[in-house]
């Protein structure tokens, strides 16, 4: 469904002024460019020894010992505050994806006490990305911790077992709860369409599993922000369309029917509603920021008005010039559908 890689958007003054005002601004190193200076790259495999798309970077000596004081101390802002708390934190292998829109790095930090470790990612400041994580912050149920540094980007890692992998292992599990991994998918099929985020293929999104007293709860998190409000085209923005997902579209129709399936978008909708309202300023703010930005072609703004005009039946698109505004339009319009 998208044939041609987005383009980057830098941070406009008015996003920047925005990331200030609310804590998303640090003054950690500025490091990506740094990270690019790797001497040797190898192909990194899954824990059952499949290649992935990441490939684990080795530095020269002297600028190693650099990189892990520069990004030890990273991770202590994004996940403690306090910088005396890292001396016992060390980075255990940097992971490089250059075929992402951000080519991220992925860094695996150790606590030298208890051997636990964590991920965190250094990646290329996209404003479309940024739009996406703080859109993800206000309207969903997930909070979304990230810094950014000049063209430096640092995300928080998400947890959870990645779409693809979850189909292709899980699927046919005898205690997966059906019914509520379909309402989950539903959910989040509202959820990616109301705020315009595409691109939701089984590869770029994750399965937060939980245990529960009784049953087990599921959902469904997007880990890959990149073509938020790009493309042209409104399917997009719908993950039921994405090839990948359809194993998980024919049990949704298996498994709810259509009065349910409304029932589930209406629930997200209303509470999509009252963090909107919870947030009220913030995601004004934000909303004026991406108005007064170019995300896309102009020619994409245009197809996406009039796709989303046909969908809603309505003529509140018509008049959007940036994705900003076509972001605005279909919140207001789907919301007022409840």
């Amino acid at each position: 469904m998208i044939t041609k890689k987005k383009k980057t958007y830098k941070v406009s003054p008015d996003l920047d002024g925005y990331l200030g005002r609310y804590g998303r601004h640090s003054d950690i190193p500025r490091i990506y460019s740094d990270l690019l200076h790797f001497s040797e790259a190898f192909p990194h495999s899954d824990p059952q020894g499949r290649e992935t798309q990441w490939l684990t970077v080795v530095y020269q000596p002297l600028e190693r010992a650099e990189l892990n004081k520069q990004l030890t101390r990273i991770y202590a802002e994004l996940k403690i505050g306090d910088l005396s708390l890292a001396e016992h934190l060390k980075v255990e292998r940097i992971d490089f994806c250059q075929f992402g829109n951000s080519r991220p790095f992925r860094i695996r930090i150790t606590n030298q006490y208890n051997d636990n470790s964590d991920h965190f990612y250094v990646k290329r400041a996209d404003a479309s990305r940024i739009y996406g994580l703080e859109l993800e912050h206000i309207l969903s149920p997930n909070r979304i911790n990230f810094l950014v540094s000049g063209g430096t980007l640092i995300e928080e890692h998400i947890a959870g077992i990645p779409g693809d992998a979850f189909i292709r292992e899980y699927m046919g599990r005898p205690d997966l709860n059906q019914v509520r991994i379909a309402k989950e998918f539903v959910k989040f099929n509202e959820r990616c369409f109301i705020r315009l985020l595409g691109d939701m293929r089984a590869a770029n999104y994750v399965i937060d599993i939980t245990p529960d007293f009784e049953e087990v709860q599921y959902r469904v998190r997007p880990i890959d922000f990149d073509q938020q409000s790009y493309e042209g085209r409104h399917k997009v923005y719908l993950t039921q369309f994405f090839t990948s997902n359809y194993p998980v579209v024919e049990l949704v129709i298996g498994r709810l029917n259509a009065t349910v399936i409304k029932q589930y978008q209406r629930e997200e909708r209303t509470l999509i509603a009252r963090r909107s309202r919870a947030s009220r300023e913030r995601l004004a703010a934000l909303l004026e920021c991406m108005e007064n930005q170019e995300l896309a072609p102009a020619e994409h703004v245009r197809q996406l008005a009039a796709e989303l005009g046909d969908y809603h039946k309505s003529d509140a698109f018509k008049n959007c010039e940036r994705m900003g505004a076509l972001v605005r339009a279909n919140i207001r319009a789907v919301l007022e559908k409840i």
